[in-house]
């Protein structure tokens, strides 16, 4: 089986990549974005055609949810027009497309977990260009599958739990309180997507859809950043660790507004993949561990 990954470098592309090069009969296409700019139709549809991968996954994003406020229409090629591209290029060739958004195309409201049937309604130019991709998805006539994550964590890229080890060092952290979600560990995010990729390809009947896969407990970003330092410092990654101050969302304004409630439910990908919720606890203590290894080399 032929699989291309678009948006190889970034967080999940990473475990994507070395996950799938570790099973026998699965030959790995892994793009970043200079081998192929999902943007430009032209190129999407020639790399595809010419590749005839039986399955894309689609890792790559423009997240910088700040930034995008103010570069809506970079957002969008990448976000939005760029899965559409890919989407009708699997479609052009009968392959399985496999898409990663986000919790960002809810607004954020209530304290109940989200179901995929809930009302959309992003707050964020980032949102609403994930959103517009996840449609133009749907409408490209592909068979797909749609895996909705959130607060994302793992030993590449840029994230919330290396920023928070690399302010290791202060004295105060004024971290958000009133914020929830589940952080989710990129591989976890990469397994679950494989796991779907191998039960979707074998079994025909698995109609498309839209997912939410995440991690449990759910916790506020004050609680997950108290973990996060209790971790590292238990693995001796870290020797002291900064007090942290619970502040409200009011106190630390960005560009783009967060969603207070970024609590997914994932009962469905569990009920129709057997896939369980990220254990973002156990994840954490594995990737401070990796750290501390790498920087004892």
């Amino acid at each position: 089986m032929k699989v291309m990954i678009t948006g190889c470098r970034g967080q999940v592309g990473v475990c994507l990549v070395n996950q799938l090069s570790q099973i026998a009969d699965i030959e790995v296409i892994a793009l970043d974005s200079a081998a192929l700019d999902i943007g430009n139709p032209e190129q999407v549809r020639a790399q595809i055609v010419t590749a005839k991968p039986d399955v894309i996954i689609n890792a790559a994003a423009y997240t910088a949810v700040d930034k995008a406020e103010s570069e809506p229409e970079q957002a969008y090629r990448v976000n939005a027009a760029g899965p559409g591209y890919l989407a009708l290029a699997a479609k052009q060739i009968n392959a399985l497309f496999l898409h990663i958004s986000t919790d960002y195309v809810f607004d954020g409201s209530g304290d109940v977990p989200y179901r995929e049937d809930d009302n959309t309604n992003p707050k964020t130019v980032y949102g609403q260009t994930k959103l517009a991709g996840e449609q133009l998805v749907i409408e490209s006539g592909c068979r797909y599958g749609i895996v909705r994550t959130a607060w994302v964590f793992g030993e590449h890229g840029h994230n919330f739990v290396k920023t928070m080890i690399k302010l290791a060092d202060r004295a105060e952290l004024n971290i958000v309180a009133d914020q929830f979600g589940g952080p989710t560990y990129a591989g976890d995010i990469a397994s679950a997507l494989i796991i779907m990729m191998q039960k979707m390809v074998q079994t025909s009947d698995l109609a498309s859809g839209i997912f939410h896969f995440s991690g449990a407990p759910h916790c506020s970003w004050y609680e997950f950043a108290t973990h996060i330092f209790a971790t590292a410092k238990s693995v001796g990654l870290v020797q002291t660790t900064p007090e942290l101050c619970p502040i409200p969302s009011t106190a630390y304004p960005l560009p783009a507004q967060r969603p207070a409630n970024s609590r997914l439910n994932c009962d469905r990908v569990y009920r129709e993949f057997g896939i369980a919720p990220s254990d973002w606890q156990a994840a954490l203590k594995q990737v401070l561990t990796v750290d501390l290894q790498e920087n004892q080399v």
